[in-house]
């Protein structure tokens, strides 16, 4: 039955667990691409309006979950360099859950064994989820993809130079566009108000 415990459970889930994994598994492409002299780079956590930006870090108002990795160029470009950032958020994750993993399993943090088994849970989903090569909802390629056609055929899935990361730059671009928008329908809004 579900009780009290497992909704405070849920919550810490949601809303602490989950966000690490996801910051963690992005800041995985950031990591390996600084190998490869990733130009402008930046890590964007959540959606919607800007709240903060300090250096790379970008954080918005709107739900944790939607984070994304952006860069503009590599200075050192090749196949292999492409396979490795794609390969980042996988080993981030896996690692730190197999190192988790380990140090429970040796009697390290057993006061929040609960929360550590979740974050491990979490972390396998998505190595999962990013390992097993396939064509995602919105029709985009997952990490595993990129990298087995890569290594299969030396090509890109997308079949043109473009990464499927996008460019920091395209996505500052679109913020301030989207935020012009917002602002005129708030404008719009107040002066409907006012009429009536």
């Amino acid at each position: 039955m579900f009780g009290l415990s497992d909704l405070v459970s849920l919550v810490i889930s949601a809303f602490i667990i989950l966000p690490i994994v996801v910051f963690l598994r992005e800041s995985g492409y950031l990591i390996v691409s600084w190998l490869f002299g990733v130009i402008e780079p930046r890590l964007t956590i959540g959606s919607g309006p800007r709240i903060l930006k300090i250096g790379m870090l970008d954080i918005r108002k709107y739900y944790h979950l939607y984070s994304w990795f952006s860069y503009d160029g590599l200075k050192r470009k090749s196949k292999f360099a492409y396979i490795c950032i794609y390969s980042g958020p996988i080993l981030m994750n896996l690692t730190l859950a197999l190192l988790i993993n380990l140090l429970v399993a040796n009697g390290w943090g057993e006061e929040y064994k609960t929360f550590w088994d979740r974050f491990v849970f979490y972390a396998f989903y998505y190595v999962l989820f990013d390992v097993v090569p396939m064509i995602t909802v919105d029709g985009k390629p997952n990490n595993g993809m990129i990298i087995y056609e890569m290594i299969r055929y030396g090509k890109r899935v997308d079949y043109n130079s473009e990464s499927f990361l996008p460019a920091t730059s395209e996505v500052e671009e679109e913020y301030q566009e989207n935020m012009k928008e917002i602002k005129k329908m708030e404008q719009e809004r107040k002066e409907e108000k006012r009429e009536d």
